[in-house]
């Protein structure tokens, strides 16, 4: 029911997305101590701590990334990038599979949200020019940023996974690995099968 509920009421302006965390936490609690029974109390106060330890070592690649986003754009290197990858061709699909390819690259190190920000804006404009759907490039760029979140060194997902498992790092990012593939593989069939990411808006 977590999803149904977390998601339910995003969807439906009960909450916003920050607020189903709250959501999430007090549901998973109630669920934990009361249905399952799994829980104790007594192991609640070590759970918040954990939680503030996972937390803050993620914000802090969190700020550092952003940090470097800033700089990145201070430098226009992102309108550096653009300008060679339209400088190479003008066909839509081998324009967006560039983008792309800098997509996943640019999310090994930077943020996901300051990779929205800078490119989003930046491709937009020239992507409508050749023909591609806004929402289809949305969508390329939502799912190249997480997997970006996945890959090593920032992967702030991989961190997460490490803190909560407590396996080593580099055993999580060998791990993955299969899952990226996959995901990558996805994201240029979604590329080049635009269908797949407009069926549903094309409905409306």
């Amino acid at each position: 029911m977590a999803p149904v509920i977390i998601l339910g009421g995003i969807y439906t302006g009960i909450f916003t997305p920050t607020e189903s965390a709250v959501i999430a936490v007090v549901y998973g609690l109630i669920i934990g101590l009361f249905v399952y029974k799994e829980l104790k109390f007594k192991h609640i106060p070590n759970i918040l701590i954990n939680s503030a330890m996972i937390t803050g070592s993620v914000m802090i690649i969190l700020g550092t990334a952003t940090a470097f986003g800033k700089l990145v754009t201070m430098y226009q290197i992102p309108n550096m990038l653009a300008d060679m990858i339209l400088g190479i061709s003008d066909n839509k699909y081998v324009v967006l599979l560039l983008i792309v390819a800098l997509i996943l690259f640019i999310g090994t190190f930077m943020e996901t949200l300051s990779i929205i920000i800078i490119l989003a804006p930046l491709f937009l404009p020239v992507l409508i020019q050749l023909g591609v759907d806004p929402i289809h490039f949305g969508i390329l760029l939502v799912v190249g940023a997480e997997i970006g979140m996945m890959t090593p060194p920032l992967g702030v997902n991989l961190f997460v996974a490490s803190g909560i498992s407590g396996l080593p790092m580099e055993k999580v990012a060998k791990a993955i690995i299969p899952f990226v593939l996959i995901l990558t593989l996805g994201l240029i069939i979604m590329l080049f099968v635009p269908w797949i990411s407009l069926v549903i808006p094309n409905l409306f």
